[in-house]
């Protein structure tokens, strides 16, 4: 079980212009009191074949974190499209949200993104080159992708002799409503994305 769970995310000023900042509205509980802070952070994937092109938007620290409920909004800046290869910035990509503690990612809620034209002229005869003011952004925020991980919280205190404790080896994947998913093979991907 974990000790901190998310409760509700909220995209706010969705759909935007690609440069406007990410902003998202975060609840969580705490279920055991933390002693360090959770770091939050925001990851742009500039492309789907090309990992060096991820950007993180944003990393906070928050904590430390006592029992009961919290929520705080989270911004960031958008991604720098110069770091985008350009045929990937028209289209579907994705948009991670990760929780971790002591340095462990332990939750990870990924959200498809579909950035095109605001004007339908342009989606039908789209520019050589990108018109970056042009672009708007639609989080995709009703079909989240949620993946938690199996983390120690209290490593000083895990009774086995200074042993980290045996976890499964799989992250757990998780739908909107909850649900699990039947076991995929890109469960053995280190980076998972949605």
């Amino acid at each position: 079980m974990s000790a901190v769970n998310i409760t509700n995310v909220t995209v706010l000023d969705n759909p935007a212009a690609f440069l406007n900042p990410f902003q998202f509205e975060i609840s969580y509980e705490c279920l055991i009191p933390l002693k360090d802070d959770l770091e939050w952070k925001l990851i742009y994937v500039g492309s789907a074949e090309d990992e060096s092109c991820d950007q993180l938007l944003e990393s906070v620290l928050v904590g430390p974190v006592n029992v009961g409920n919290y929520r705080f909004l989270f911004q960031a800046d958008p991604p720098d499209p110069s770091k985008i290869p350009e045929e990937d910035i028209i289209g579907v990509t994705v948009l991670l949200l990760t929780c971790s503690y002591l340095g462990q990612e332990f939750i990870r809620v990924g959200y498809y993104v579909n950035n095109d034209y605001d004007d339908e002229q342009l989606r039908e005869e789209p520019p050589q080159k990108v018109l970056i003011d042009r672009v708007q952004r639609n989080i995709l925020a009703g079909k989240p992708r949620v993946t938690k991980f199996p983390i120690n919280f209290h490593p000083e205190t895990d009774g086995n002799g200074g042993q980290p404790p045996s976890l499964p080896d799989q992250p757990t994947e998780t739908s909107e409503n909850g649900e699990e998913p039947p076991p995929s093979p890109d469960h053995s991907s280190d980076k998972q994305k949605p």
